[in-house]
């Protein structure tokens, strides 16, 4: 029997997803040979821990689940322990790296890399708080059932788990690090509005991801891919494919990764700003690791936040600096593209020094075609008018310290890939529930 983390990072009350992936953490316990450490990583206000709280405990008590819901002080205490026991040069920027101030989908899951190895677990399998399961004959689908079926075995073993592959036969003796699938439901980033307001301008702020080098007909297909997911159609039978996994099938709220992945390499810790948390996607597709691509999509649904002035701004900003992120993240997925074998060792693991390297190259990289970006959003947003033109204001205004922020992000990404190894053994040798001194 090993041990696996299932986790759910959080800033929003969610108690229904709280008791569903309970449910999901039963049912690995109860068809595998696993130890589940359910770890719910909680930075909500105190009235929705509190229902959280309850929530926790009023969940069955299962053989071989054992539950973990970590406030942010519990979460930043035991940080600061690794952080010291690791002996990092500048540690209060490293614990900021890890628990910022402001959103982070990196960071948080980087907590619960660093958590789950503190505890021991072979593989993290991740879900988001706004996000449900779907059902067959009223049974909830749980993706866990294939995470486990394959993730760990060499390639040519995973073969009879699965409906198809689609492989390398070079690649046959590599393990499966990655098993994941997308999701239903509404658009992974809510700009659904703007698509149906106007699909030219649409077409503008997406395409704005793409490296600028690419063709128009480029920039319509991943324009029409883009935040889609896995349309709308529900689940009724199962299907996967092992295979290098194009990260573009895939959501952070449908993901599991191996060990020999989130312990080398941890995500960009940039702070408001979607998509932070895709990047080993990437790395694994370009190191050419096999993964497993299953159909158990996860359904995709919105928060009232969202729907607030201040939960729109705060979206759009994350949105932005996503586009402005793609300066440097084209840049270093273009050099993995490259060096695809070359990224892994001779023991097929992942070499951090390469991809900090690559990172390290990019912050370099000219801001003009970020500085092209922010005009070219600032002409989308005034065409729609009403709230997008009073968000363009902001836009101008915040402007050049988004272009100094969407740099220092990378170059934090380079600091941390660096320093990643020692936090990793630190965080092995430290225990995530010593008391609060």
């Amino acid at each position: 029997m090993h041990k696996i983390c299932l986790t759910l990072p959080t800033n929003r009350a969610c108690a229904a997803t709280i008791s569903a992936i309970a449910e999901e953490a039963e049912y690995a316990a109860t068809h595998f040979d696993v130890e589940v450490h359910l770890l719910i990583l909680d930075s909500c206000e105190e009235s929705a821990f509190t229902i959280h709280a309850k929530v926790v405990d009023a969940t069955p008590a299962s053989p071989n689940v054992i539950v973990h819901h970590l406030d942010e002080a519990t979460q930043r205490n035991f940080l600061r322990r690794v952080v010291d026991r690791a002996g990092v040069d500048t540690p209060d920027l490293f614990l900021d790296l890890m628990l910022p101030a402001a959103v982070s989908y990196g960071a948080c899951t980087n907590r619960a890399f660093l958590i789950a190895a503190a505890l021991g677990c072979a593989s993290i399998h991740r879900r988001d708080s706004d996000s449900n399961y779907q059902t067959l004959n009223g049974e909830p689908v749980f993706p866990i059932h294939h995470e486990l079926t394959s993730l760990g075995k060499r390639a040519r073993d995973a073969a009879s788990g699965v409906s198809e592959t689609v492989l390398d036969p070079a690649h046959a003796d590599r393990p499966v690090v990655l098993a994941g699938s997308s999701f239903v439901g509404e658009l992974s980033v809510d700009i659904g509005e703007i698509q149906r307001l106007d699909p030219e301008t649409y077409f503008d702020i997406v395409s704005l991801w793409a490296p600028p080098e690419w063709s128009e007909q480029q920039k319509r297909r991943l324009v029409e891919e883009s935040f889609t997911g896995a349309g709308t159609d529900p689940f009724v039978r199962d299907h996967s494919t092992l295979t290098i996994v194009d990260p573009m099938r895939l959501d952070m709220c449908n993901i599991a990764f191996r060990h020999e992945v989130y312990e080398r390499v941890p995500l960009p810790p940039a702070t408001d700003t979607i998509g932070s948390d895709y990047f080993l996607m990437h790395l694994i597709h370009d190191a050419e690791l096999p993964g497993v691509l299953h159909n158990r999509n996860i359904v995709n649904f919105y928060t009232e936040e969202r729907r607030t002035d201040s939960g729109f701004v705060a979206y759009q900003l994350r949105l932005t600096k996503f586009f402005l992120s793609m300066l440097y993240f084209n840049a270093i997925y273009a050099e993995m593209a490259t060096a695809a074998g070359a990224l892994l060792d001779a023991e097929q693991r992942l070499r951090p020094a390469a991809v900090a390297e690559l990172a390290r190259a990019a912050a370099g990289s000219d801001r003009a075609e970020n500085v092209h970006r922010l005009r070219s959003l600032d002409r989308s947003y005034r065409s729609l008018g009403g709230r997008y033109a009073a968000f363009a204001d902001t836009l101008a205004a915040r402007g050049p310290r988004l272009l100094d922020e969407a740099r220092s992000d990378i170059e934090d990404f380079t600091l941390l890939i660096e320093a990643w190894e020692a936090l990793i053994h630190a965080g092995k040798a430290t225990s995530v529930h010593e008391p609060h001194r």
